[in-house]
């Protein structure tokens, strides 16, 4: 399989660490990740944004490492922030998580179910 960044020079820059598309050529099978949100399997939500950032992607390569994929396998990221205040600090930690990897991704402030919550990210993956 070939992860291939997509980013046409007749639409917007992508500033800050993802692709405008990213095209999965040869993928045998896709995983589907729900909503992780920043609490633990021991049912802990940490209360500044830096700490759930780092729970909630700890959650999603959890989910990936259980169909025997990396954050290397992303190729559509979707995150929920509570607060546009966050967005400065969303950017660095996600820039953390995927390291150079740059998945198509949306980022939408919205409530979320918990109030507790600060985020919560979804995404796709393909193998």
């Amino acid at each position: 399989m070939q992860l291939v960044p997509i980013n046409s020079s007749n639409g917007p820059a992508a500033i800050g660490g993802y692709a405008q598309a990213f095209r999965a050529e040869g993928a045998k099978r896709l995983l589907f990740i729900s909503g992780q949100i920043p609490e633990s399997r021991h049912g802990e939500v940490p209360s500044d944004f830096a700490a759930q950032a780092q729970q909630v992607w700890a959650n999603v390569r959890a989910q990936l490492a259980a169909d025997g994929m990396t954050i290397a396998n992303l190729v559509k990221v979707t995150i929920f922030l509570s607060s546009r205040q966050y967005a400065v600090a969303n950017r660095e930690a996600r820039q953390q998580a995927l390291g150079s990897h740059t998945p198509a991704l949306t980022v939408i402030i919205a409530e979320i179910f918990d109030e507790s919550w600060l985020l919560e990210i979804e995404a796709i993956a393909a193998a």
